[in-house]
């Protein structure tokens, strides 16, 4: 397998192939798109799926769409989230969030723009492949996989219980429906996906399932405990948004030492979900470490 950097750099290179082309009167709504598809970020979720389908025997030039069409969603949730009616966020990716510079009602259609070019790019790959059957199963149970872990019963849904969360008395249930929907999700869908597009035997597919979900809530809990220790100018991106929002987090329900163990627990439990798959999850294993000392 490759290394992150190389996964990456290819989806770095191959982001805005599949961008469908926008006409004449709409040029604004795809500078809007680009402004924040392209300024910069992990790249976390098309990294691992391109990784999860060489992983399952694929490859990874042959899921590109699919971590492009991640990608986009992705981002079109971070231009959603900061809106002025959810976070109310002016920074992102160390830049001016997308309604800072082209206001909420462009920036409400770049993320609409994005979120329908996903699924346009992964429905023109499996329109490609219709005369394979084979290929054609395979790619339609990944743009499922995506489509489910982005959705109302996935990351929409986490951002929904984080929205109301601010009126609703804190529970643990509440705390972890949260970070299940809002992040895990996403990045279990991810996975899943490349694992789909690479024909993964069912061993690997639930023993992956159980580290994305692992990695997706260490994110998550990595995520909280950053907005309350970490450096704006580092993480490019305000911090001290969750208390001034009254959200519900790790730290805010059970506090800083609390929450760095939690932390290191789930990125245990994920390196554990590998333990049988020997050299060939080593990518993955490097990879939870690295998310859980991440200052960024």
């Amino acid at each position: 397998m490759r290394t992150f950097e190389e996964y990456l750099a290819l989806t770095e290179q191959h982001l805005t192939d599949p961008m469908p082309a926008i006409g004449a009167y709409a040029e604004t709504l795809e500078e809007s798109m680009k402004y924040s598809l392209l300024s910069g970020g992990k790249r976390i979720r098309p990294v691992m799926l391109l990784a999860a389908a060489e992983m399952a025997g694929g490859t990874a030039e042959e899921a590109l769409p699919y971590a492009s069409a991640i990608e986009f969603i992705h981002t079109y949730s971070l231009i959603h989230d900061d809106l002025p009616a959810m976070d109310d966020d002016a920074l992102r990716r160390g830049r001016p969030t997308n309604h800072m510079v082209y206001g909420a009602g462009m920036a409400t259609l770049a993320g609409d723009g994005l979120l329908s070019a996903a699924f346009e790019i992964m429905l023109g790959d499996m329109l490609a492949h219709q005369q394979d059957p084979e290929a054609l199963r395979r790619r339609v149970r990944a743009a499922d996989a995506i489509a489910r872990g982005a959705g109302v019963r996935g990351m929409v849904a986490g951002q929904t219980a984080d929205l109301t969360s601010e009126s609703e008395r804190p529970s643990a249930p509440l705390l972890t429906f949260i970070h299940e929907n809002k992040t895990a999700a996403m990045i279990i869908g991810a996975i899943r996906a490349g694992l789909f597009l690479g024909d993964a035997e069912e061993a690997l597919q639930n023993d992956m399932e159980r580290y994305a979900y692992d990695l997706g809530m260490a994110f998550q809990v990595a995520d909280d405990i950053l907005d309350v220790v970490g450096d704006e100018k580092t993480l490019g991106k305000s911090v001290g948004q969750d208390a001034q929002n009254d959200k519900l987090t790790w730290v805010s329900m059970y506090g800083m030492e609390a929450s760095r163990s939690r932390l290191h627990e789930l990125t245990e439990d994920a390196v554990s979900a590998l333990e049988k798959w020997g050299s060939s999850g080593d990518f993955f294993r490097i990879l939870v470490r690295k998310l859980e000392k991440r200052t960024k």
